[in-house]
């Protein structure tokens, strides 16, 4: 019976202090902000990435999108690794080998070097990165988890959008004549800080359940995501051949192989990598189907407004940077304040109308780009659509996780909260892959035209707009009476 206690993670942080799980909490969150800085700030360093490296079109985005491909895929593993052999171990282990293969990717020497650091940095990020949401829901009850969601909330915003604004000045800095490198060595500091103070300070344990890992449905998942990804972001070099969307077409039956697979692995022993129940949920289901058009969007819309600032408009990557201060400024807000009033108020449909606003405001971007005196502007000429455009991307990214796991019970929430994760990730690494597909199809590299560049972003704005409006229209499915676990009713509720 001791030994029992003694392993569970619930009971280790039943013993935490109030001071000591604050402390614990701003550990978790600075893994979090590790993970988002590091997936954007790449976008603004593309092109001194290119003229550095001599990187080709499809190397870069593998630089982008495959650290969200191996992200995505192994997400969901990783949160099953927490519960096996414990949080705080996984934890540590995943955060220390993010720091790791920060060094390798401050260290490579050829583009080649860099992909293969970036997935494997990628693959650290998904054993550290669920550790977050697991350790939290054992150190706070369901009524107090609303406020440290919040702070995720407001952190993970800046992080996104401060990516850009933080890797331009690094680069502009250029300190000790490394050029890009620091994007990256810059991480070393934050994961030895995290991992000294994780050690004496997270609690630790395991899960009570303790599920197997499906080894099987993993498998699976990998196939599934590598037969979308791979195609999207080499097929334009290798001249889009037949096998290309001949392995696209493989994923529909890798789905139903997955899912005849986890419905079979949930009668055996209840521990499938997925679990078929939480798509019962429409919530749920409309969730994920909103999560992955937003992030395709999103993920699209931050690879190519860098390029397009830099091929099209000649500014330096300091002036990137600057230009997205507003977008930061406005998603933070948003996230922060906005829409946690807003949404027990009025409900899901502010995620519609979030995407709808950032619609508009990219359009009116494109607009101005076009405008033949932009190119001798400043960064700040671009102030209001951006600083609407993040206002509309806060008022849908704040509530639209809440609402997706609003009707998921506890015992799946590790579960659910991992193919949330996963879904995000992957909606940005098809985001990334497809729309910078076509804007390179513009734009082949940096030697055209800027209004080559403007043209290429316009095209691509207008496909990520229909992307959004898209998603506006799927989220208004998402039911209006919900309640959010341990923050009470939302609007429409009796």
């Amino acid at each position: 019976m001791q030994k029992e206690m003694s392993d569970s993670a619930l009971a280790a942080a039943a013993a935490l202090s109030g001071r000591r799980r604050s402390m614990a909490l701003a550990i978790v969150a600075t893994a979090m902000v590790l993970d988002l800085v590091d997936m954007t700030i790449v976008n603004v360093a593309v092109p001194t990435l290119q003229a550095q490296l001599r990187a080709s079109d499809a190397q870069v985005q593998w630089m982008v999108a495959g650290y969200s491909t191996i992200f995505s895929l192994l997400l969901i593993t990783g949160g099953r690794l927490g519960d096996i052999y414990g949080y705080k171990r996984a934890f540590l282990a995943g955060v220390a080998g993010f720091t790791l293969t920060s060094l390798l990717c401050g260290l490579a020497a050829t583009p080649d070097q860099l992909v293969v650091a970036r997935l494997l940095q990628g693959g650290a990020a998904a054993i550290m990165l669920p550790q977050v949401m697991s350790l939290t829901q054992i150190m706070y009850a369901p009524h107090e988890r609303m406020a440290a969601l919040g702070l995720f909330g407001i952190l993970g915003g800046i992080a996104a959008v401060l990516g850009p604004v933080v890797g331009g000045a690094l680069i502009s800095m250029n300190l000790f004549d490394l050029g890009w490198r620091p994007i990256f060595l810059v991480n070393l500091p934050v994961g030895l800080i995290a991992v000294f103070f994780a050690a004496r300070i997270l609690p630790s344990g395991r899960s009570d359940r303790r599920p197997r890992l499906d080894m099987k449905g993993t498998g699976l998942v990998v196939l599934l995501l590598f037969s979308l990804i791979f195609p999207l972001i080499q097929g334009r070099d290798y001249g889009w051949p037949l096998w290309g969307f001949g392995l696209m077409a493989m994923s529909l039956p890798l789905g139903i192989v997955l899912a005849r697979h986890s419905q079979a692995r949930m009668r055996h022993d209840g521990s499938p990598l997925i679990v078929p129940e939480l798509f019962l949920m429409r919530a749920f289901t409309i969730g994920l189907l909103t999560t992955l058009a937003f992030q395709m969007a999103t993920g699209g819309l931050l690879f190519t407004l860098a390029l397009a600032l830099q091929r099209g408009m000649g500014f330096t990557a300091a002036q990137v940077g600057l230009a997205h201060v507003p977008y930061a400024f406005g998603a933070s807000f948003a996230i922060g304040m906005l829409s946690r009033k807003a949404l027990p108020r009025l409900g899901p449909v502010i995620i519609s109308w979030g995407a709808l606003l950032m619609a508009v405001s990219l359009v009116a971007l494109a607009m101005l780009l076009e405008w033949p005196g932009a190119a001798a502007g400043h960064p700040l000429m671009l102030a209001p659509p951006l600083l609407t455009m993040g206002l509309g991307m806060g008022l849908a990214a704040g509530p639209l996780p809440p609402c997706t796991l609003s009707e998921v019970d506890v015992g799946h929430a590790g579960s659910a909260s991992g193919l949330l994760k996963a879904t995000q990730q992957l909606g940005s690494a098809i985001g990334a892959a497809a729309i910078g597909t076509l804007f390179f199809a513009v734009q082949p590299d940096d030697s055209g035209s800027g209004e080559q560049a403007i043209e290429a972003f316009s095209l691509s704005a207008g496909v990520i707009a229909v992307i959004l409006l898209i998603a506006a229209v799927i989220a208004f499915a998402i039911p209006r009476q919900l309640r959010i676990r341990g923050a009470g009713p939302l609007a429409g509720e009796e």
